[in-house]
C-alpha cells in the first residue's frame, strides 16, 4: 500500500509534531501517508468520498462510497521509534485492508473472504503503492507490478529484516484461539467506566487462569486475531463501526470467521459500544462472561 510505503521509508527520523490535544497528535508522517493513500483512491475512483484521519472528510456530500482511512495507526509507538504500527484502509461496507509497514504484510477482504499477502513490497525501499480497484476491491503493489484480489502462490522470498521470513504469496486467514494471546487496548477515554474497565479484565483471575494477556496501542491486533496470531481481542469505546481506526480490522476479522461484538455481547454498529473480536465462538463466550463478572473467580 502506498501508505504503508510512506510510514517504513520516514521510520526513524525526526518528526513534526501536528497537537491535537489530551495528549494525542499526528506527525508529517501521518500526514504525507495520508495524502499517497488518497492520491491512489482518486486516481481509481474520483467520485468517492474520503473520510481521513487527518484531512477529515473531502468529497462530494451525496457521494455513494466513502473511504475509510487511518494511515498511521499507533502515532506515538512510531514517533518513540516503536515499530508496532499499521495503515487502515476500508470503504464502508465494503473491502478493506491493514497493512504492516515493517513486515511486508498486507491483510486483505473483499468483504466475503480474508487473507494475507506477504512480501506486498520491500522492506528495503522499492517504489511500490496500492489501492483499490475500479470494483472497490483493495491490493497492494509489488515490484511495481499491480497484484489483483486473487489468491495464489508465488515463489521466492520477501527482502528485509522481518519479510525475508516469510514466503512471497498469499493465504487465507484462519483464526485460532490456541496461542490464548488476547491484547487489549488501554489507551484513554474510558466512556464504559465504571461498569467496564479493560484493566479490571486484566486483573480477573478467570482471565489470568485461561488467557495471556499483552497490551498494544494499534489495530494491527485486530489483524492478529484474524491471522491466528491472537485469540482476541478487546476494546472500550463506543461505536467503532464507522471508526478510521477499526473498520478495517473488523472488516477483515468478519470475513475470516471471528466473533466480532461490542463489549456488551450487542452486534457492533451505531448502539454499539466497545469491540470483542475473538477467534472463535468459544472464546468469546468466555471473554463475555469475564467481562460480565461470571467469570470462574479461582
Amino acid at each position: 500500500m502506498a501508505g504503508a510505503e510512506v510510514v517504513r521509508a520516514r521510520y526513524g527520523r525526526r518528526h513534526s509534531r501536528i497537537d491535537k490535544g489530551a495528549g494525542d497528535f499526528a506527525t508529517d508522517a501521518d500526514v504525507a501517508a495520508e495524502e499517497a493513500i488518497l492520491a491512489i483512491i482518486r486516481a481509481a475512483r474520483p467520485g468517492d468520498a474520503v473520510h481521513g484521519e487527518e484531512g477529515g472528510r473531502r468529497g462530494a456530500v451525496d457521494a455513494v462510497r466513502e473511504w475509510l482511512v487511518d494511515p498511521l495507526c499507533g502515532t506515538l509507538n512510531y514517533a518513540t521509534g516503536s515499530q508496532l504500527v499499521a495503515v487502515n484502509v476500508a470503504l464502508r461496507d465494503g473491502p478493506a485492508a491493514v497493512a504492516d509497514p515493517f513486515s511486508g504484510e498486507v491483510f486483505l477482504t473483499d468483504g466475503e473472504t480474508a487473507w494475507v499477502r506477504y512480501g506486498a513490497y520491500s522492506a528495503y525501499g522499492d517504489a511500490n503503492s496500492g489501492g483499490a480497484d475500479g470494483d472497490g476491491n483493495a491490493y497492494g503493489y509489488g515490484d511495481g507490478q499491480a497484484a489483483t484480489p486473487t489468491r495464489r502462490a508465488a515463489g521466492g522470498w520477501a527482502s528485509g529484516s522481518v519479510a525475508g521470513r516469510r514466503p512471497v504469496g498469499e493465504e487465507q486467514l484462519a483464526p485460532t484461539a490456541d496461542t490464548r494471546l488476547v491484547d487489549v487496548n488501554l489507551d484513554p477515554p474510558f466512556p464504559g467506566a465504571p461498569t467496564f474497565r479493560v484493566v479490571d479484565l486484566l486483573a480477573h483471575p478467570g482471565f489470568v487462569e485461561r488467557f495471556r494477556p499483552r497490551v498494544v496501542s494499534t489495530t494491527l491486533a485486530l489483524a492478529w486475531v484474524a491471522a491466528g496470531r491472537r485469540a482476541a481481542y478487546v476494546t472500550d469505546g463506543g461505536d467503532l463501526s464507522g471508526s478510521v481506526h477499526f473498520a478495517a480490522g473488523i472488516a477483515l476479522c468478519r470475513a475470516a470467521g471471528c466473533v466480532v461484538t461490542g463489549v456488551d455481547g450487542a452486534p457492533v454498529g451505531p448502539e454499539g459500544r466497545g469491540l470483542v473480536v475473538a477467534a472463535d465462538a468459544g472464546t468469546h463466550e468466555l471473554l463475555m462472561s469475564l467481562i460480565r463478572g461470571r467469570g470462574r473467580s479461582a
